[in-house]
């Protein structure tokens, strides 16, 4: 239903670059190019400056960018409704997710909503908790999953699943033979922990606090973007490091990793739901939520 033109111009301006654009939408370069022309000659604006190989949004490209999100996002949600009438499941799913959520819990629960959904397209954005509530507010998603709380008031959150975060050190490292260490010995200890923005920051952030620690007093060596970068650089024995418990089996399995427990210092959050604050979820947005709820028990397990 959505414009073939617009389409285009809306993956090219999502990706800035034409080429990308071309191999996402199975295209030629060429052929994305003469659509982005004869959509600029059409309206009488110049959507995208040029220099040598890089392209980037003119005023007029950012404001119509906005509204072909917009206008993709209606347009899946018609085809949904109408698909609805059929007794079908059909159309795009956008879905953000939390990296930590993305990569161990996503995989299984979303293969098996394609499953019983074989009409649904699934495309899944991971990025950390900040920005999965900034693509939400900005309309290019209708459903995130995170990993720490929204922190804005424009958007909704509902509780999904209990985590736990747990400290983690090499199998050689002192601690893990000591029984539970004190919270006031992470102070000392070379520390990895996940870039600020992240949901698995801004808790480990706020316990340790609320243990005691300040936070200028911690000897930070590290901030990496993924929970398997940490777990890579405990494991290199370049410090202890924070990370879900979810992220962990095949690690302790394996005993490449061992967790230390620490005296009055117990890390728990929630994944959340986020979605725009206002009506419930409907469509296919709301039917995979549903679906993810009823899947919690086998989560677990």
């Amino acid at each position: 239903m959505e414009s073939f033109r617009l389409k285009v111009f809306r993956v090219a301006a999502e990706e800035l670059s034409f080429t990308h654009a071309a191999e996402k939408l199975f295209l030629t370069q060429p052929a994305v190019t003469m659509q982005i022309k004869n959509l600029e000659d059409e309206l009488h604006l110049r959507l995208f400056d040029r220099t040598g190989q890089r392209i980037a949004l003119t005023p007029a490209g950012r404001v119509l960018r906005e509204y072909a999100t917009r206008i993709a996002g209606l347009c899946g949600e018609a085809e949904t409704a109408l698909a609805g009438l059929r007794g079908e499941s059909v159309g795009r799913l956008e879905l953000a997710a939390s990296t930590t959520i993305a990569q161990y819990l996503l995989p299984g629960l979303a293969g098996d909503f394609l499953r019983e959904n074989p009409g649904v397209e699934l495309h899944i954005v991971s990025a950390n908790t900040a920005d999965v509530v900034a693509a939400l507010a900005a309309g290019r998603v209708r459903l995130g999953l995170i990993e720490g709380p929204a922190g804005r008031s424009d958007v909704k959150t509902e509780s999904f699943l209990e985590d736990t975060l747990l400290l983690i050190a090499p199998p050689s490292h002192e601690w893990g033979e000591a029984g539970p260490v004190d919270v006031a010995k992470l102070a000392g200890a070379p520390l990895i922990l996940r870039e600020r923005g992240s949901g698995t920051r801004d808790v480990v952030e706020r316990a340790l606090r609320k243990a005691g620690l300040e936070l200028k007093k911690l000897r930070v060596v590290m901030e990496l973007d993924s929970t398997e970068a940490v777990k890579s650089a405990v494991r290199a024995g370049l410090g202890v490091g924070f990370v879900s418990e979810w992220a962990l089996s095949r690690e302790i399995a394996l005993g490449l990793l061992k967790t230390v427990p620490v005296r009055k210092l117990d890390i728990r959050r929630e994944f959340l739901f986020v979605y725009p604050r206002g009506p419930e979820l409907t469509g296919i947005e709301g039917k995979f939520a549903r679906f993810a709820k009823t899947k919690r028990g086998e989560l677990r397990s």
